[in-house]
């Protein structure tokens, strides 16, 4: 596997494991049990800025172009499909925080479920069907560009170092939210 691809997938890592601490935060909502307000306002913000801005920005405005040069359609084939969930993310995303903004925590609630059911199934798509295509187009070579141009975009959008912190939140959160005999 290439180094391009690889990096997007270990970044589905952690947003899968965002959309569990996000699973467990609603399942408490629901139950009526307390959530620290800053935690899911966080957490939506983490969303933005590493799933969207960072990940989907990689894959938007480099590995898609990439595959479409190579032949892979954008219209009525699988990158316009991608770029559609990310569209419907984008807006789970905007229900979420306006759900937060009017202290509505169910409306947060349902449009976080949304927002991982969504985000569960566009993840296996990418992992087992537009990854391996993208592996079969591209060259070495331009899997090497595209790794290069992923290293420069995330230094441009995020910085250096806060791939790092974001990390960190999710430990904390894990530590808050996961670990077993927790509420």
């Amino acid at each position: 596997m290439s180094k391009a691809i690889d990096d997007l997938m270990h970044e589905h890592d952690a947003i899968l494991f965002t959309l569990k601490v996000l699973g467990r935060m609603t399942a408490l909502i629901r139950e009526g049990k307390t959530v620290e307000a800053a935690d899911p306002l966080a957490l939506v913000a983490f969303l933005k800025e590493f799933a969207d801005k960072c990940h989907h920005g990689k894959e938007e405005g480099i590995l898609f172009p990439a595959l479409e040069k190579a032949g892979i359609r954008r219209e009525g084939g699988p990158v316009g499909v991608m770029l559609q969930e990310h569209e419907e993310g984008r807006a789970f995303i905007r229900e979420m925080s306006a759900g937060l903004e009017a202290k509505d925590l169910p409306r947060f609630a349902e449009a976080a479920d949304g927002y991982a059911e969504l985000l569960s199934g566009h993840i296996e798509k990418e992992n087992t069907i537009l990854f391996p295509m993208g592996e079969q187009a591209l060259s070495p070579a331009v899997l090497s560009q595209v790794y290069e141009a992923f290293e420069e975009h995330e230094d441009k959008v995020i910085g250096q170092g806060r791939h790092e912190e974001l990390h960190a939140m999710l430990d904390a959160f894990e530590a808050k939210y996961l670990k077993p005999g927790l509420a």
